[in-house]
């Protein structure tokens, strides 16, 4: 029998088990070219790090955080996306350039994650552990992202190593960057992907003789 979460402030809460699980077979990636205005507002983007910050934390010390990329800044992201292209490519051309500052302009909610890898005094906190801590924060805003209305997905890249992407968003030393999670209205929908049966991502220990 599960407690009533007013009883005790650390019970399970119950809900529907079925209707979760629809909500997360249905949700999908969808690219930030593919993502338009209307985007979360300014009460939904609270919703989206509040459960963000439901994520397991082993120890409480929060080895991660998010850098939101309002529309007024996307110059400044663009610039940075530009350097990075150069840093890699010094003979870049103009196309090439104009594409990598295209990307900035993509998607009206933008936001990178950052996780603290060290520096910290907690390095009995594995990397592992902050990285799982973080990818548990991705996922719940992807799922509140798409139970909002919206479409979202996760965006990775070259740029993301970037000593100029670094000094955009002032990442301090032992931060690093990991991705960018977007969201907004889906310009089309798509079918939610074939998904692993559950025997594809389970199996048992097996007992001894």
């Amino acid at each position: 029998m599960i407690d009533r979460a007013d009883d005790d402030a650390g019970a399970p809460m119950p809900c529907d088990p079925e209707a979760l699980l629809a909500c997360m077979r249905r949700r999908t990636q969808i690219a930030p070219r593919h993502l338009l205005a209307p985007g979360p507002d300014e009460s939904q983007r609270r919703q989206l790090f509040e459960a963000a910050a439901t994520a397991p934390d082993h120890g409480q010390i929060l080895p991660w955080r998010f850098v939101v990329v309002p529309l007024e800044a996307r110059g400044r992201l663009a610039d940075a996306f530009e350097q990075a292209l150069l840093e890699r490519d010094p003979a870049a051309g103009e196309d090439e350039r104009a594409r990598a500052r295209d990307k900035a302009s993509r998607a009206p909610f933008l936001a990178l994650a950052v996780v603290r890898e060290r520096g910290d005094g907690q390095q009995h906190i594995t990397l592992h552990e902050r990285m799982a801590s973080l990818g548990c924060a991705l996922q719940n805003m992807l799922l509140m992202a798409h139970a909002q209305g919206f479409g979202a997905g996760l965006v990775s890249g070259l740029a993301l190593r970037s000593g100029a992407l670094a000094s955009c968003f002032g990442l301090a030393a032992g931060e690093r960057a990991v991705c960018f999670v977007a969201a907004g209205t889906p310009a089309r929908r798509k079918p939610a992907r074939q998904r692993p049966l559950p025997e594809q991502v389970a199996s048992m220990l097996q007992g001894g003789d």
